[in-house]
């Protein structure tokens, strides 16, 4: 039965073992059709390092790409030869690279932030202030239930995380109370 699996079955079987999001699933799967497609239907085991370096820089230069779209892209493909196809990753010196953009991370004053939630009510302002006040990202908050808020310790318990981690957020003490009232 394992010779019938299409390689994007194959791969998302592997992912799904491995427990990583199924979003990456989708990423990863996506940029393995792509670079299938690239090389006109061809099986990524007769291919190597010089078909990996002409797709990516078929992206960065042709098709304009991020840095970090770029590197999904080759993270996917990592994937599929060491975990999938089980063959060592190929040196790839001298992959054309996506130019990384000169950005200066914009970070929200204090005085921003109470004016954004100002203008946020209900299960909006709960969660935004829960994305900003513990740091969540925004699965984590999705996936948050009564359960995992413990007022008495004045703490709150994130499943499955990134890398799929538990972890312990520690709230202050208003914000333990503005939960109390929001969840009634």
């Amino acid at each position: 039965m394992e010779s019938r699996r299409t390689l994007l079955d194959q791969m998302r079987l592997v992912l799904r073992l491995k427990h990583l999001s199924i979003r990456t699933e989708d990423s990863y799967v996506h940029w393995v059709k792509r670079f299938i497609l690239f090389h006109q239907k061809r099986h990524p085991q007769d291919m190597g390092a010089p078909e990996i370096r002409a797709f990516l820089a078929h992206l960065a230069l042709d098709e304009h790409v991020a840095a970090s779209t770029q590197n999904v892209a080759l993270h996917a493909l990592v994937f599929l030869y060491r975990h999938v196809l089980r063959q060592p990753f190929l040196a790839l010196g001298g992959i054309e690279r996506a130019k990384q953009p000169g950005r200066i991370p914009a970070v929200f004053t204090r005085e921003e932030v109470t004016s954004l939630l100002a203008h946020l009510s209900g299960t909006a302002h709960l969660m935004a202030s829960r994305l900003y006040g513990a740091g969540l990202r925004l699965m984590e908050c999705i996936r948050l239930h009564v359960k995992d808020f413990d007022f008495a310790y004045h703490h709150m318990t994130v499943r499955e995380g990134k890398g799929a981690q538990d972890r312990v957020i520690m709230l202050p003490l208003v914000a333990a109370a503005s939960s109390t009232l929001a969840l009634r």
